[in-house]
């Protein structure tokens, strides 16, 4: 598509609704039609495993929701997008960019990361939304950290521009653990022997749970129960496993450092904003676990980082509205690094 035909796309663009915005992780699709400016309807989650394809799932949304015509749509993904082809990292989904709007009938398709999203969700989301764990108040336009334990592990960033907040689109999550004390030692030497390269996507994620369960269980000389991570989290909570709540212990301490961590990386004193499923379903533990001592725990930086206000993003579908963002900022031509937002006119990928 030239700039000439995009510009008229994006002038035209106002006329066409609804929208369709989506938000895909390794397990879940989230699909929803944007009726009009921020609002959205027919939120709908598909199990991804339930389509052999992306075409096949979003169909299958279209038709519940009633076989709207859609012009533009929108699709964060939990990947990295390089180009046109997509290969999701925690699922078997492997698409063209390009094909896939063709196969809809639409005359725009952008893809962005997830959390290139859940950034943008940040600058919509509303105070009754977020849970404040320490720290004082945010510095205003300074950059913002987001992280969340989900499926993966997903890391994002905004940053403040003349022209708005520019999110980042990168793959925090898959840096390299750093293990804080003797602890995350033994259980980052299991995790070495078992997978090689140990991320931090390793730990703060559902299976991330169940690996530090695994590894205290052998180093305990314990045999690990069959435990899914939300059974693991149930047990801790209830007191019924000391084995369990060490691990949840763990988990939230190992959170503190990544967090932390980028944080330093990116000046964040305007706020990190942890996402994901994984923190709100035990939001009243959190903040009083380790995580907030482990986050500021940075010798020389422990006041700087004391200052730096973390809050649990409670949005049902950050993701959602993050994508309705990135759609809304290119066919409207405000943004001006629609590469890093992961697609521009007709299907494009980022390059």
């Amino acid at each position: 598509m030239s700039s000439t035909q995009t510009k008229k796309t994006a002038a035209d663009a106002v006329l066409h609704w609804p929208r369709l915005v989506a938000d895909i992780g390794g397990t879940n699709a989230r699909f929803a039609l944007e009726t009009e400016p921020h609002q959205l309807d027919k939120i709908e989650v598909l199990p991804c495993n339930d389509y052999d394809t992306i075409v096949d799932a979003a169909r299958e949304y279209l038709k519940r929701a009633g076989n709207p015509k859609i012009s533009h749509a929108a699709i964060a993904i939990a990947n990295p997008i390089l180009g046109d082809w997509v290969q999701m990292t925690n699922h078997h989904w492997a698409f063209s960019i390009e094909t896939t709007r063709q196969s809809l009938g639409l005359e725009t398709l952008i893809l962005l990361n997830d959390f290139t999203a859940q950034a943008l969700a940040i600058t919509r989301v509303p105070s009754e939304e977020l849970v404040q764990v320490g720290g004082y108040k945010p510095v205003e336009n300074a950059p913002k950290a987001v992280i969340g334990p989900g499926t993966g592990l997903g890391v994002s960033g905004l940053i403040p521009s003349n022209a708005g907040w520019t999110p980042l689109a990168g793959e925090g999550g898959h840096v390299s653990f750093p293990p804080f004390d003797d602890a995350e030692v033994m259980i980052w030497q299991y995790a070495k022997k078992k997978f090689g390269h140990v991320s931090a996507e390793r730990f703060l994620s559902g299976a991330g749970l169940t690996l530090i369960y695994e590894a205290l269980a052998v180093k305990e000389g314990v045999k690990p129960q069959k435990l899914t991570p939300a059974e693991i989290s149930e047990n801790a909570l209830s007191g019924s496993s000391p084995l369990c709540r060490l691990t949840l212990d763990i988990f939230c301490a190992m959170l503190g450092t990544v967090a932390s961590n980028l944080a330093l990386t990116l000046g964040a004193s305007g706020g990190v904003y942890l996402c994901g499923g994984i923190i709100p379903r035990f939001i009243d533990y959190f903040k009083y676990s380790p995580f907030r001592s482990r986050f500021e725990n940075k010798g020389r930086f422990d006041a700087y980082l004391a200052a730096i206000p973390v809050y649990i993003v409670l949005s049902k579908y950050p993701g959602i509205t993050g994508a309705a963002v990135a759609l809304e900022n290119h066919l409207h031509g405000e943004c001006n690094n629609t590469s890093a937002l992961g697609g521009a006119g007709k299907g494009q990928g980022a390059k």
